[in-house]
């Protein structure tokens, strides 16, 4: 097993600008605050981690001042983005704490509860099962408890530090 003080590599720039290049799908995991305010995050990391069990999972950066008032639910939805809402990527990519990202979204509920924006693609919800802390970010698994399509529209992609859809035929 390796540390950190293991890597030699210390570009950070070119490190983000070649991870640029890898196509990633985004979602904005949502959740409810203890007061029961909608809460979002835009996360460019989710993915199927296993099928038996079900478990999906993300990367969130340690500052993050949302990630814990959602994770102290025990529970979040990932709405998987339409490539028309770059707005809403962009709008969940700012720390806000106060709830102010769903000024003007009227959000549906997804099983558990956890606001669903509305256009979106899909939705996969989740029940926290743990947390794992790796260099600057944590990993966070969850347990998959529903999922739904809600629309045959093309996801968003990041990638090169732009929004956009990914244009696949076959």
């Amino acid at each position: 097993m390796t540390n950190a003080a293991d890597s030699q590599f210390a570009d950070k720039a070119e490190y983000r600008r070649v991870f640029g290049h890898l196509p990633t799908g985004v979602v904005v995991i949502t959740g409810v605050g203890a007061a029961g305010e909608p809460l979002g995050i835009t996360i460019g990391s989710f993915s199927s981690i296993s099928l038996d069990p079900p478990l999906a999972g993300f990367f969130i950066g340690r500052q993050s001042r949302t990630w814990p008032l959602i994770a102290a639910g025990a529970k979040f939805c990932a709405n998987v983005l339409a490539s028309s809402q770059a707005e809403w990527c962009w709008r969940f990519a700012k720390d806000s704490v106060d709830g102010a990202r769903f000024d003007g979204i009227t959000a549906a509920r997804s099983a558990n509860g956890s606001p669903v924006l509305p256009g979106v693609v899909a939705t996969i919800d989740c029940s926290l099962r743990e947390t794992r802390t790796l260099g600057d970010h944590d990993l966070v698994v969850g347990a998959v408890t529903d999922v739904r399509v809600l629309s045959d529209g093309a996801a968003m992609v990041f990638f090169k530090g732009k929004t956009g859809d990914a244009h696949i035929t076959g």
